[in-house]
């Protein structure tokens, strides 16, 4: 699958969760499954714990992480 396929499966779409990026529509966030990630979660760990989810959808929720850490300037985050 390539990476325009991949992005696909995350939608955006502002009668769902407020219009955060979620998967394929449903009402798991990309940043969600992303904190999962940084929690040491391994993906078949989360792909047990989530059976609406595939592999594809965890390396989409990456692969958009990616793409918006190429933006040119950053303000300071809070947690």
């Amino acid at each position: 699958m390539n990476k325009l396929n991949i992005l696909s499966r995350i939608i955006i779409d502002p009668a769902v969760c407020h219009g955060k990026p979620v998967i394929r529509g449903m009402r798991y966030t990309v940043s969600s499954i992303l904190e999962l990630l940084a929690s040491g979660m391994t993906h078949q760990e989360i792909l047990d714990d989530f059976p609406d989810l595939e592999e594809e959808d965890l390396k989409a929720c990456l692969l958009f992480a990616a793409k918006l850490s190429t933006v040119k300037s950053i303000t300071q985050l809070v947690a």
